[in-house]
């Protein structure tokens, strides 16, 4: 995906002219109203403003979770990602798309290692090679004495910290996250937003972070929020 990314100037993602509108009643609201946008590989963008402005849909149509009306979303030089199948559509998200959502998603029946393993497991990959690389990213995120433990047994950062974990497990180009912060306390915050943006220094990971957290929007290298449907770069 990185040799695509250099022969499509760097652009992991681009959104053309996308529109998206969702009826409530009678009445028809214009989320995104030709909406363009480039993320650069390896880049950090923050994606603000006020609630019910369209940043979430922004994220899942960016995600492949939610298809535009109109426009198109390429991938590394793919100039529209939603003219896949919906199968390959799922591969292309299983193997490049990692998510983090405001709430963790994890499944209480598993234990923390499995859960992180899980989309290993759809890929039917080995078993004892999943389970070990599920357990390098937990220990990444400092859940070394926690693989064992079910999801309701954690703290909520330590919550979080899984998720990011099970977002990483696939080595995805892009990851997004929806508030991954906006339940916890500022002092797990500060931590996880610190994780999550070494996590992109080492890697090299593309992070496209839906936040009304200043602090953690500052410490991307661009903004954008959405106004009347339209993208306002910040910086």
């Amino acid at each position: 995906m990185k040799n695509m990314a250099e022969k499509n100037n760097g652009i992991a993602v681009s959104l053309k002219k996308v529109v998206k509108t969702f009826k409530t009643g009678e009445e028809t609201v214009n989320i995104l109203n030709e909406a363009d946008l480039e993320v650069k590989a390896g880049d950090t963008l923050a994606v603000t403003g006020e609630s019910g402005t369209g940043k979430s849909t922004l994220l899942h149509i960016i995600g492949t979770l939610l298809k535009p009306d109109l426009g198109s979303v390429g991938y590394f030089g793919i100039p529209d990602i939603y003219n896949f199948s919906d199968s390959n559509l799922a591969r292309f998200r299983n193997k490049n798309i990692g998510f983090v959502f405001q709430f963790h998603y994890l499944l209480n029946e598993f234990s923390c290692i499995e859960n992180v393993a899980m989309p290993l497991f759809i890929r039917k990959e080995k078993k004892d090679d999943a389970l070990k690389t599920a357990r390098d990213y937990l220990c990444e995120m400092g859940l070394e004495k926690r693989l064992n433990f079910k999801p309701y047994m954690l703290s909520g950062g330590e919550q979080q910290r899984a998720a990011v974990a099970r977002a990483l497990v696939c080595s995805p180009e892009v990851i997004l996250m929806d508030e991954p912060t906006g339940n916890l306390d500022p002092a797990h915050a500060g931590k996880l937003h610190n994780i999550i943006i070494d996590l992109n220094k080492k890697y090299g990971k593309t992070l496209v972070v839906v936040t009304h957290d200043k602090d953690f929007s500052d410490m991307m290298r661009h903004k954008i929020k959405i106004t009347g449907g339209m993208i306002e770069h910040i910086n």
